[in-house]
């Protein structure tokens, strides 16, 4: 068995809320936390108007911060990727992604 199957994966106390907050506003939320390698925790599916989009999230406590690997897998992204900590910074990384 690979050592990222049997790893205990960490989430963040307050990626529920989020979660749960980003559905109520009507986005489309994916876990990817499983994923491992510096992924962030989850995928969002927006839209404005007729245009789709999606934006990963990092979700991290108030005084976490972003361990090697997410900074590596953040810097090497090519696509749109935010780190936040509350439901407000969730909604503006969404709202900025989408403009």
């Amino acid at each position: 068995m690979e050592n990222r199957e049997m790893r205990a994966y960490k989430v963040d106390t307050n990626q529920q809320e989020i979660v749960h907050g980003l559905r109520e506003a009507g986005y489309t939320v994916q876990h990817l936390h499983k994923v491992g390698q510096g992924c962030p925790d989850i995928l969002v599916g927006a839209r404005n108007g007729l245009r789709k989009f999606n934006l990963l999230l990092e979700i991290k406590d108030i005084s976490g911060k972003l361990t090697t690997q997410q900074i590596v897998w953040h810097g090497d992204w090519l696509g749109q990727v935010a780190v936040v900590r509350n439901i407000a910074e969730a909604l503006e990384a969404i709202k900025n992604a989408i403009k």
